[in-house]
């Protein structure tokens, strides 16, 4: 049984940890985290799942991007991870499914994700989605994977994605 929350900020170390164990410290010089410099998580997507001893088990966050010259706005979903214990639980996919149910009640309509496909298209992320997407190097795009929250929503969009506040 697990119960999943908005992350708060008494979360942070926890979830911290659980990121570094998942994907080793060594994460935060990936491309994606560029994207994310000087900007904080959107509030209310960033879950953490507490099992049944109050200890983080898993958690998924997301950042505001914005996608080509246009600044089209966006979500980038990452990083998700669950605990080794707790793996094989269906937990990654809860947190998945209910935070994007909730991206969609707040209004969002687009989300970006660098993964594998076979795993994020359960989900309904495809790279023809946003054919036209780039990502800054390096990144491979065959993993550059996109979901429309509202039908349509990625008509039109290409170029880069780029963070929040870049202005090129």
């Amino acid at each position: 049984m697990f119960r999943l929350n908005s992350e708060k900020a008494v979360d942070l170390q926890e979830v911290e940890y659980l990121y570094d164990l998942a994907f080793a410290p060594g994460r935060t010089a990936l491309s994606s985290y560029r994207l994310r410099d000087g900007v904080d998580p959107v509030e209310g997507l960033c879950l953490v799942a507490r099992d049944e001893y109050d200890a983080v088990a898993g958690a998924i966050r997301y950042w505001p991007i914005r996608i080509g010259d246009a600044g089209h706005e966006a979500l980038l979903l990452g990083p998700v991870a669950v605990h080794p214990t707790r793996q094989g639980e269906g937990l990654g996919a809860i947190l998945v499914d209910e935070s994007l149910r909730v991206a969609e009640h707040k209004g969002w309509s687009r989300v970006v994700l660098i993964g594998d496909e076979p795993y994020y298209r359960r989900f309904g992320f495809r790279r023809d989605v946003a054919p036209g997407l780039e990502f800054p190097p390096p990144t491979n795009p065959d993993r550059i994977l996109a979901r429309e929250l509202v039908p349509g929503s990625f008509d039109g969009v290409s170029g880069m994605v780029r963070g929040w506040h870049d202005r090129d």
